[in-house]
């Protein structure tokens, strides 16, 4: 299974879009704005597991030394 992800800030051309794919036998929807960003959090989650343990306080120290950027 293969899958892609599009973005318009337009309806009528999120419309025209699923039409199209709906025709050529597709299977498509639209997402909700919280079923985009729940999908974009565990992209993130998946795309960061290391398989190690991390201590807390490093990780919390890191959160907040980022977030100075």
């Amino acid at each position: 299974m293969e899958s892609v992800i599009l973005h318009t800030n337009k309806s009528e051309d999120l419309s025209l879009i699923l039409q199209l794919a709906r025709k050529l036998g597709i299977s498509a929807r639209k997402l909700s704005k919280d079923e985009f960003e729940d999908l974009g959090l565990s992209i993130a989650i998946s795309e960061g597991k290391t398989g190690e343990y991390v201590e807390i306080e490093t990780f919390l120290n890191e959160l907040h030394d980022g977030s100075k950027d």
